[in-house]
C-alpha cells in the first residue's frame, strides 16, 4: 500500500514538474518576442497543414510582416472598436463579456435544441448548428493563436487564461497588437495586415482608410465565411457602426 501512494505521488510530481516545464517554455518564448517577431504560429501552421490534405497540393500563405508604425492607425482603432474596446485598459482578460457570451450560447444552444426537435419530423431536413460567440480579448486570441489548438475543453481554456496573463505581463499593449495584426487570420490562407489588405483592397496597409479599415476587422470573427462576400450589406452596414466608434478609440 505504501508502495502505491509513493507510485502516486512521484506519478503527481512528474505531472507538476511537467506543466511547470511547459508554462517556462510559453514564458521563454513570449520574452523573445519583445526583440524577435514571432515567424509563424501554431494556428497558421496547422491551416497549412489542413489546405495542404483537402487541396491535395502545397498551399503558400500570403503574410508579410509590418511594423507597428507602418500599419494603419485606422486599422488599430477599427479591430479595437470592433474585437475588443477596452484593449487599453484591461489586464488581458474580460470577465463581464465572458459571463455575456457564455449566456448567449447557452440561450443559442437551447434554440438550436429546440429548432432540431421540429426538424427530426422532417426526414430530409439537415440539422441546425448553435451560433457561438466568444468573449475573448485581443490578447486572449493571440494567446490561442500562438500556441493552442483550437480544442474546446477547460485544460485549454485554463491554458489559455495563462498565456494570456503571460502576454500581458511580458509584453506591451503596443507589441501585443503588433503580433496580432501580423498573424489574425483574414480570409483562407491570409494572415496578417499587409496581406489582408492586399488581397482585398490592392494596397498596403499602411494606406487603408476609414471604410477599408472598418470593414476589415467585421471580418474578424469569421473571415472564412466573409472572405466569399467581402462586400456584403452585413459587412458594410457592420463596418459603418465600426467606423462610427473608431474616433473614440484609444491605441496603444
Amino acid at each position: 500500500m505504501k508502495t502505491a501512494a509513493l507510485a502516486f505521488l512521484r506519478l503527481v510530481g512528474v505531472f507538476l514538474l511537467s506543466l511547470l516545464a511547459l508554462q517556462l517554455y510559453f514564458l521563454i518564448r513570449i520574452a523573445l518576442m519583445t526583440v524577435v517577431a514571432p515567424g509563424s504560429t501554431t494556428f497558421e501552421r496547422s491551416e497549412l497543414v489542413r489546405l495542404a490534405v483537402e487541396k491535395k497540393l502545397a498551399f503558400t500563405w500570403q503574410q508579410n510582416w509590418m511594423p507597428y508604425a507602418n500599419i494603419s492607425n485606422q486599422l488599430k482603432r477599427a479591430v479595437i472598436a470592433s474585437e475588443d474596446a477596452n484593449f487599453a485598459d484591461h489586464s488581458g482578460v474580460e470577465w463581464d463579456a465572458i459571463e455575456k457570451a457564455w449566456e448567449r450560447n447557452i440561450k443559442a444552444q437551447e434554440r438550436a435544441d429546440k429548432r432540431n426537435e421540429q426538424l427530426e419530423k422532417r426526414p430530409t431536413a439537415g440539422k441546425v448548428e448553435p451560433r457561438v460567440v466568444g468573449g475573448s480579448t485581443i490578447t486572449q486570441q493571440l494567446a490561442k493563436n500562438l500556441f493552442l489548438s483550437g480544442e474546446r475543453h477547460l485544460a485549454r481554456k485554463a491554458q489559455e487564461f495563462l498565456i494570456t496573463g503571460m502576454l500581458e505581463a511580458v509584453l506591451s499593449k503596443q507589441r501585443i497588437l503588433e503580433i496580432y495584426l501580423n498573424h489574425v487570420e483574414w480570409g483562407e490562407g491570409v494572415f496578417g495586415a499587409q496581406a489582408a489588405a492586399r488581397h482585398y483592397f490592392r494596397q498596403d496597409a499602411s494606406q487603408l482608410s476609414t471604410m477599408a479599415a472598418a470593414r476589415l476587422a467585421v471580418m474578424l470573427p469569421a473571415p472564412k465565411r466573409f472572405e466569399k462576400r467581402p462586400q456584403s450589406a452585413y459587412v458594410n452596414g457592420r463596418a459603418s457602426t465600426v467606423a462610427a466608434r473608431m474616433n473614440a478609440v484609444e491605441i496603444p
